[in-house]
């Protein structure tokens, strides 16, 4: 395949997405319309890198302090 023939398929891909969204309720459009997964299907959100939901700031800070945990 040529570039052009790369591009007609990728622009055809595009219009045929709109198509199917373009024929859903308000709802329903909107639903498809956010952002997901594309693994698991879950909304994304924004991403915290390196953030650990399970760390103990108050430890940590007694820590810092030099007092035991």
């Amino acid at each position: 395949m040529t570039d052009r023939d790369y591009l007609w398929c990728a622009v055809n891909l595009l219009l045929d997405e709109e198509e199917v969204v373009s024929r859903l309720c308000p709802a329903c459009r909107a639903e498809a319309e956010k952002d997901r997964c594309p693994v698991c299907g879950r909304e994304k959100g924004e991403v915290s890198q390196g953030e650990n939901p399970a760390f103990d700031w108050a430890r940590f800070e007694r820590m810092k302090e030099g007092k035991t945990p």
